[in-house]
């Protein structure tokens, strides 16, 4: 595991929008600008008019980026708090935001990832009440795809794809809208998606993580599935790290995080993990990065 912290980012970083995640692969100076505090790009997301710079955007996102280096923010919440469904494109060589079709579902605090040509978007909240749609946008088509819902009702979980497989992992438990008994509360579930089946496949507590956390930041990395720091039930957030092995069909624990984190954002290379940002007992400017050799 190393560390550093500073103005200089790996090829791709991901920063957080207000308190909401973006996943941003920008080369460049931009790039350092926003590693330090999201720079221009956070300044110029527009609120509710395509293609117009504005200073002020919805402050919760959820983005992922493009191989081209173009940043997509999807969703999040309105300043009067309500979910929201814009979408939006950010071109750096334009340094412009352009407006893109809407999400099907409004909603914040959601996961996201990039597959292929399209951005998978899973889960979040709508106010108090969680949200179970799965939706994909295809970058080439500029169109959006309904998928099955995600079973169980989970705001701030993470997701990851690895073996053609999707993976929704952890989050914050969400009661029904007609449970208002129950209290939200962390959860180590593990749900997966087969998209050849088009079906969500049965869970089992075989596979569960080892520990309850949400807000966590989630990838794959020498043949595991990985889940990096989050809150959890215990007073601050957690250094801890595990790993699924994709071959044992187990969760093993990894070298924990030299400065325990929720709220990060992150960028995964070939060989490493990086951490990036996030709350410790405050805002933190860590970057750190998590190398693993290959599961025989």
């Amino acid at each position: 595991m190393g560390r550093r912290e500073g103005r200089e980012g790996p090829s791709g970083v991901r920063a957080l929008l207000g308190s909401g995640l973006a996943t941003l692969t920008i080369p460049g100076r931009l790039e350092q600008r926003l590693a330090m505090g999201l720079g221009s790009a956070r300044a110029a997301c527009p609120a509710g008019h395509g293609g117009d710079s504005q200073p002020h955007g919805p402050p919760n996102l959820t983005a992922t980026s493009f191989a081209d280096g173009a940043v997509y923010a999807l969703g999040g919440m309105g300043a009067d708090t309500s979910p929201q469904a814009l979408v939006r494109v950010y071109e750096p060589a334009k340094d412009h935001w352009q407006p893109l079709p809407s999400m099907p579902t409004p909603c914040y605090g959601a996961s996201a990832f990039l597959q292929g040509n399209k951005i998978f978007v899973l889960g979040g909240r709508q106010g108090k009440l969680p949200v179970t749609a799965f939706e994909a946008f295809d970058l080439e088509t500029r169109s959006w795809t309904r998928y099955p819902s995600v079973p169980s009702r989970r705001a701030f979980a993470a997701c990851a794809m690895a073996d053609g497989v999707v993976f929704s992992l952890g989050g914050l438990q969400q009661p029904g809208p007609h449970n208002f008994y129950s209290r939200p509360h962390f959860v180590n579930t593990v749900e997966m998606f087969d998209p050849a089946q088009g079906v969500w496949r049965k869970p089992t507590r075989a596979i569960r993580m080892r520990e309850k956390r949400a807000d966590f930041v989630a990838g794959c990395l020498g043949g595991r599935v990985v889940a990096v720091g989050g809150l959890g039930n215990q007073s601050c957030p957690l250094d801890s790290v595990e790993g699924f092995s994709l071959s044992q069909k187990k969760w093993e624990p990894l070298p924990p995080m030299p400065t325990g984190r929720c709220s990060c954002s992150s960028c995964l290379t070939p060989s490493l993990l990086f951490v990036i940002g996030g709350v410790a007992q405050g805002p933190s400017g860590a970057v750190e990065a998590l190398c693993l050799r290959e599961v025989p």
